[in-house]
């Protein structure tokens, strides 16, 4: 048995995220971060419309750029640098998170995936909620850099052990500090534009003057990332394989009046389908349970072009409903709280008066269709291979 399923064996039994006592669910989540997955063969399995071996990569995810997955994507209005304008994403604007997928090609299963969601509904009170306790931090070269101790929710060879820029005064998600106190996911998140280095940790916690860490995924701010991100059947600070930070809408954002990029959105595991993921996911958990035609991880969800902005309460809401029509969301976790969006602690506006956590509760998942990637992917007989950064514990 490899030190990867041991790991993922260990986590679904035991929960348990070092000396910290953190267990998956907090802050809205119940599956955040996710375990390595199985080390059988590796391989893909044919989805419901169509079969086929999913796009390739290195395996590191450091190889150049693949549209093949969402061949139809308009990138016209992605935010390109144009005519002396800066580009301050978190990402090259070409990548998959900031693409406008307004004309995007529909899923053949569109339509049954959408009901079978609007059926089972968003979870947690089947109302279209946003949680907004996700901080993201800003570091630069003088901040101190921090080694930590991998904890049971560190997998190998999925997440990168390396020195972690801690910013002073900064908080974990959920958190006024740096522990983790709220048995909840504590994302750490933290931005080095100067390094050019996104670091997302899950289950991190910093207490007793020891730093304690879950699953680490370090992203390369300069890379267009294939659809096999970091590695196929890998896992990251979320349980989809997906970066946070990039898919986190906040108050700078709505005030201005535009999300130029796609959506984080969660939904409980019972509501997710077993094992299984799609472009550009590259990874699922064992604690996803529902039979098909549920969503899988990595779906790709697009507010239909017909629904009516006017109906919903303020112009915040009305800014993200807008986001979902051109980018969509992408499923990045299990939880029960829909959408995510950035804490305001470090933004210059402030979501008080500007987007209520219930403003677009109105929105249905039959509102939705399905953006077609290809091929579902079974995460039973996925083995991820990649060489992380550092050198594991």
């Amino acid at each position: 048995m490899s030190a990867s399923r041991i790991a993922w064996t260990i986590g679904v039994l035991a929960l348990v995220a070092g000396p910290s006592g953190c267990k998956d669910g907090g802050g809205g989540g119940d599956g955040s971060g996710g375990s390595s997955g199985p080390t059988s063969t590796a391989g893909t399995s044919a989805g419901p419309t169509s079969a086929g071996t999913a796009d390739g990569g290195t395996a590191d995810g450091s190889g150049g750029t693949s549209d093949s997955g969402n061949p139809t994507a308009d990138d016209s209005s992605s935010g390109t640098d144009t005519e002396g304008t800066s580009w301050d994403g978190y990402f090259p604007p070409e990548s998959v998170w900031y693409l406008d997928y307004s004309d995007a090609a529909v899923h053949p299963d569109s339509e049954a995936i959408v009901q079978w969601l609007e059926g089972a509904g968003w979870g947690g009170g089947d109302q279209m909620r946003i949680d907004f306790s996700i901080e993201v931090l800003e570091a630069d070269p003088a901040t101190p850099r921090m080694a930590f101790e991998a904890t049971g929710d560190f997998y190998t060879p999925d997440c990168d052990w390396v020195e972690v820029p801690v910013p002073e005064g900064g908080a974990l998600e959920g958190e006024d500090a740096y522990e983790c106190t709220n048995d909840g996911d504590c994302h750490l998140i933290v931005v080095d534009r100067s390094e050019r280095r996104l670091y997302e940790m899950w289950r991190a916690n910093l207490t007793g003057g020891t730093f304690y860490g879950g699953c680490l995924a370090v992203w390369d701010m300069d890379m267009v990332y294939p659809d096999t991100g970091r590695g196929d059947g890998c896992t990251s600070a979320d349980a989809a394989g997906f970066p946070i930070a990039p898919l986190l809408f906040d108050a700078d954002e709505v005030t201005a009046g535009e999300i130029d990029h796609a959506i984080r959105f969660i939904l409980p595991n019972a509501n997710i389908r077993d094992l299984i993921y799609t472009r550009p996911a590259t990874h699922s958990t064992g604690a996803t349970s529902a039979p098909y035609p549920a969503p899988p991880y990595g779906v790709h969800l697009r507010l239909r072009p017909d629904f009516d902005l006017g109906s919903l309460p303020s112009d915040g809401a009305r800014v993200v409903a807008q986001a979902l029509q051109s980018h969509g969301m992408f499923l990045a976790d299990g939880g029960q709280i829909t959408l995510t969006a950035r804490s305001d602690r470090f933004t210059t506006a402030k979501w008080d008066g500007l987007l209520d956590p219930y403003d677009l509760s109105s929105i249905r998942p039959s509102d939705f269709e399905v953006i077609d990637w290809g091929a579902d992917i079974d995460w039973s007989t996925v083995d991820c291979s990649r060489t992380p950064l550092g050198v594991p514990p």
